[in-house]
């Protein structure tokens, strides 16, 4: 086993975000939990919105991807396979477990062209927009 150098900046946040983010990801990992929740990048196109989770080593078979009221949900689980008992793991800081990121969608989305592709550890979620439904708008004073 090689030793590693301890550095108290890995360890500091740069931001309130990121400190929350660690203590909800990190706590329950580290505490022997089951949960985590994906990196996860939401983009905006002239055409649709989309949502790109980072989760590598997840089937296709694992995802759960649902639409309820204006809310989307994509769930899964990452199983942690060891199979073979001559392994001596040090440290494991992949996150194994169920995960659930729930998102709020705008009005001017088209739910029922919702669509999903995995490739290379990314899923990546396509809500395309709805030309008819405009939400702004300009109102003139009279």
């Amino acid at each position: 086993m090689s030793i590693i150098r301890y550095n108290a900046n890995d360890f500091v946040p740069t931001s309130f975000s990121a400190l929350v983010d660690r203590f909800f990801n990190d706590s329950i990992t580290r505490a022997g939990g089951s949960t985590f929740v994906p990196k996860t990048d939401v983009v905006e196109t002239a055409n649709a919105y989309e949502v790109h989770l980072a989760l590598p080593g997840v089937n296709k078979e694992d995802f759960n991807i649902e639409v309820n009221d204006n809310y989307l949900t994509i769930s899964g689980e990452r199983k942690f396979q060891n199979e073979k008992k001559d392994k001596n793991y040090h440290a494991i800081e992949t996150h194994y477990g169920s995960f659930s990121r729930s998102f709020t969608l705008p009005e001017n989305i088209d739910a029922s062209k919702i669509n999903a592709k995995y490739n290379n550890g990314i899923l990546e979620v396509t809500i395309p927009k709805d030309e008819k439904k405009v939400l702004k708008q300009t109102i003139k004073v009279s």
